[in-house]
Parts: C-alpha cells; sequence; structure tokens
C-alpha cells in the first residue's frame, strides 16, 4: 500500500485511503469505490462508524492532507 508521501498519483492516494476502509467493512456508495473493492461483507454506511486504530486514523489523516495538497479531485 502506498503511503501518501511514497503515492506517485492521486489515484494512488485514493487506492491507499479507500483500501482502509474496505479492509474496516467500509460500503462504498460510488461506482468506483464497488468497482474497485465492492461490497461484500461490508458493515459500515458510514466511515466515521468504522473501527479504525488510531495508526488507521493517522495514515487516513495523511492521506487525505496530501490529497489536499495536490488538489486530487473528490
Amino acid at each position: 500500500m502506498p503511503t501518501a508521501a511514497r503515492a506517485e498519483t492521486c489515484d494512488d492516494l485514493w487506492y491507499a485511503r479507500n483500501e482502509i476502509y474496505k479492509a474496516q467493512g467500509y460500503c462504498f456508495r460510488t461506482q468506483r469505490g464497488i468497482s474497485a473493492f465492492g461490497n461484500a461483507g461490508c458493515q459500515y454506511d458510514n466511515a466515521e462508524d468504522l473501527p479504525l486504530s488510531n495508526s488507521q486514523r493517522r495514515t487516513i489523516a495523511d492521506i487525505q492532507r496530501e490529497e489536499r495538497a495536490r488538489r486530487c479531485p473528490r
């Protein structure tokens, strides 16, 4: 998984962030998310409800900061 510092593209950052969400049971709503990860076994409709560790929360925050800095599409 690319970290924010090593990600080469906005797509890399998007994938890294959403890979964490998928691993914790997020139910994707966008076609992009569903196509990339599917929704089999998903349990949470809201990212805020995911049982994330402090480390995962820091990683997501780092990725989101980098996405903003690069002006990645949302």
